[in-house]
């Protein structure tokens, strides 16, 4: 397990780097845009993600140690880092590419890798895909969240 959380670590931290250079809540664009009143204040992200963030190493983990063959074990890593791709390009889509459209088809296809990460991890290791499913829940908030600030600025 230790070996795995170690690998697995290493993604989350890479793609939550990339995904922070992306990210840029003190943008004028974004600061410009209306914003629905539920939206979570912006001092929630942080601790949020750092959550998520620890879960998903620790979730894919477990679904990694508990492979029975290194071929189940690598296509779990793959899933894992094809979702932190998904998870990054998301900041830049829509803070870097200031196109909330385009960060929608993202996280659109980050839901389906959430759903099929969960799957592969759930068939080594139900707690892993337990520690994954908070993940997805806030992914799919987020998905909504996208669809409003769409609707509110649609230029």
């Amino acid at each position: 397990m230790k070996r795995a959380l170690m690998r697995t670590g290493a993604a989350v931290l890479a793609g939550a780097v990339l995904g922070g250079i992306g990210t840029k809540p003190k943008s004028a664009w974004y600061l410009g845009l209306d914003k629905p009143d539920w939206q979570p204040p912006a001092a929630l992200f942080g601790p949020v993600w750092t959550t998520l963030y620890g879960l998903i190493a620790y979730g894919s983990a477990r679904g990694i140690a508990a492979a029975d063959t290194p071929e189940q074990a690598r296509s779990i890593e793959r899933a894992l880092w094809a979702n932190l791709a998904l998870n990054a390009g998301w900041s830049w889509a829509f803070f870097t590419a200031q196109n909330p459209a385009l960060a929608l088809a993202d996280i659109a296809a980050l839901n389906l890798s959430n759903a099929d990460l969960i799957r592969r991890v759930a068939a080594r290791d139900k707690r892993g895909a337990v520690a994954l499913v908070p993940y997805a829940a806030w992914v799919g908030f987020a998905s909504v969240l996208n669809v409003e600030l769409l609707r509110l600025n649609p230029h």
